[in-house]
């Protein structure tokens, strides 16, 4: 819908915000969900993210301003990522741990077919109707989530929850999240000085972050040194950050550009962004059953798989046509789905019992604060090359190709990664 929605109420300058706000939203409620239903089980978290959401989505549909859509934006990110969260936690609940991969897989077909019908009711709201509409209906959609939750879900989970007293971690995430803001806020009006500054303080301020989390062991939301290539554990988590980094850009610009490009409308934009979502669900299906033996090659094929997406990105967007884009979403979305349970058994098989839990919970948010940097340093770019600022096609098919030529730096870095991470010889 961001296309109608900046023809309407402007901020072509804050498109990449409108990821970057929903992206650090969801880190805090994934931190936080762990902690909650630690507490009060499953049903009340349940409910009080889903109301979130709700009245994000509420804030959006009314919204007068960009300004105003992002704070809805935020609080659809708090909710959605909670739940999002929560659904994993109620995995290692529910399942025996022969049986995750299977649970993973089916909640990725889910994931997968609900961010297929996303952009496809988003897009067929803007071209029947209105966008302010589809923030609407997605409000009702909350509310009838909500109910079900209050009138369905048993609280007998609830009685198999650990109950212990965490502090949270406020003022990491506090910091987490204005470093990212930093950046983001560097790229709404590209200047080569004030750029640098903030993005500059804005890395410091996660470097900060990595520091005082790496202190703290109750509450620690990562291991310790995340991001390196010391370790396989820490070579996964790079991986995944800069794998993450390396794939936004096609969610976040790839709707604008394709209707300004390529004269699709919303709703052909939509079927093309949900791609990546189909292909992460039948790959991740199809291979879900895959033996231990198998990890590596499917680890190592699906990450293979998102590079060569990326790099058919750096020619199709630009160039079309429309159906070599939605080949490569498809193909980067397969890539993932291929790939990402292995990487989530791996991960749990390396790490020491009693960190098992902490690298399930960390690999979600890694790959949210990989999406929600990703946005803001894809938005520095994007605004650098000159996107929103000229209707000249050839003005914006360069900004298009600097976009994507932009995270193959990260995918590069991300597959070194992985071969650190599937090696068999460490000094972990």
């Amino acid at each position: 819908m961001i296309p109608a929605i900046v023809a309407d109420i402007g901020g072509v300058n804050l498109i990449s915000w409108t990821v970057a706000l929903y992206q650090i939203g969801s880190i805090i409620a994934g931190a936080a969900s762990g902690l909650l239903t630690k507490r009060y089980g499953l049903k009340l978290p349940m409910a009080l993210a889903t109301a979130t959401y709700g009245f994000g989505c509420m804030i959006s549909a009314v919204a007068p301003e960009m300004w105003v859509l992002l704070v809805g934006r935020q609080l659809q990110g708090f909710g959605g990522g909670a739940l999002i969260a929560i659904s994993f936690v109620s995995i290692g609940i529910i399942f025996p741990r022969r049986l995750v991969p299977r649970a993973i897989a089916a909640v990725s077909f889910t994931w997968g077919t609900s961010a297929f019908l996303g952009p496809l009711i988003g897009g067929l709201f803007v071209e029947y109707a209105d966008w302010r509409l589809g923030f609407w209906f997605f409000t009702l959609q909350s509310a009838l989530l909500l109910t079900w939750i209050l009138t369905q879900v048993k609280a007998r989970l609830d009685g198999r929850r650990v109950v212990q007293q965490v502090s949270f971690p406020f003022w990491r995430l506090i910091i987490l999240s204005f470093g990212i803001l930093l950046i983001a806020y560097s790229g709404i009006e590209f200047s080569a000085t004030r750029t640098t500054i903030y993005f500059c303080l804005g890395i410091l301020c996660m470097v900060l972050f990595l520091r005082l989390d790496s202190r703290h062991q109750h509450n620690r939301l990562l291991p310790r040194h995340p991001i390196s290539l010391s370790n396989r554990l820490s070579a996964g988590l790079t991986m995944i950050l800069c794998f993450t980094i390396a794939s936004i850009a096609i969610s976040v610009y790839g709707p604008l550009i394709m209707t300004l490009l390529h004269g699709v409308s919303a709703l052909v934009a939509g079927y093309v962004i949900a791609c990546s979502s189909v292909g992460w669900s039948i790959a991740a299906v199809t291979v879900s059953g895959l033996a231990e033996k198998y990890d590596t090659r499917a680890i190592l094929s699906g990450m293979t798989l998102v590079i060569v997406s990326i790099g058919g990105f750096v020619y199709s967007v630009p160039n079309g046509p429309v159906w070599l884009i939605a080949f490569f979403a498809l193909a980067e979305g397969a890539g993932f789905g291929i790939a990402w349970t292995f990487i989530l058994r791996r991960m749990t098989s390396l790490a020491e019992k009693s960190e098992q839990e902490r690298i399930s919970a960390a690999m979600p948010t890694v790959q949210r604060f990989g999406y929600a940097f990703g946005a803001a340093y894809i938005g520095i770019v994007a605004n650098a090359a000159g996107l929103g600022s000229s209707t000249d096609t050839t003005v914006i098919a360069s900004a298009a190709r600097i976009i994507f030529l932009a995270c193959i730096p990260f995918a590069v870095i991300g597959i070194f990664a992985a071969f650190k991470f599937v090696s068999t010889a460490s000094n972990d």
